[in-house]
């Protein structure tokens, strides 16, 4: 039973770890390529979704708030992911073919419930490279790597 335990936390542990390390990576390096953004920015535009506008006046401080609160959110991820695959084994079983269409899911409730809900609000249409890269970062940065993690520990 504490093996159990041990294990679930392993894996959902790393994967939000891997998962959010390769997604604030892509967000960093695709708005710096893209607009010229920096990283403290893209930190406080995460911090953003609790603290509305003033993020982008809290400096290192909001942007550390919001390095915690994108790995938050990539933990909870990795750790609903974990939960559906004990039940739903064909989760570890097919992780490679789950992952990705878990990644999507992710997407989609990340754009269209927490950002909605979060003091963000709503977001204008996104543009088709934004849509498109922001899809596959899901699907194969985030999805993909808890999905492998959790078979990993699953076995």
């Amino acid at each position: 039973m504490i093996a159990d335990k041990s294990r679930a936390l392993r894996a959902i542990l790393l994967g939000g770890l891997i998962a959010g390390t390769i997604d604030i990576s892509y967000a960093c390096i695709f708005s710096y390529l893209r607009r010229g953004t920096s990283p403290v920015r893209i930190l406080q535009s995460v911090a953003s979704g609790a603290l509305g506008r003033s993020a982008f006046d809290g400096g290192a401080r909001t942007a550390a708030l919001g390095l915690v609160f994108h790995f938050l959110i990539a933990t909870i991820a990795a750790a609903v992911y974990y939960l559906a695959s004990r039940p739903l084994r064909f989760l570890v079983n097919y992780a490679v073919i789950c992952g990705p269409l878990y990644g999507f899911c992710v997407y989609l409730v990340m754009n269209f419930v927490v950002l909605p809900l979060s003091a963000i609000g709503s977001r204008p249409a996104l543009a088709l490279p934004v849509l498109i890269s922001g899809l596959l970062i899901h699907m194969f940065g985030i999805g993909l790597p808890i999905a492998l993690v959790v078979r990993k520990y699953s076995r």
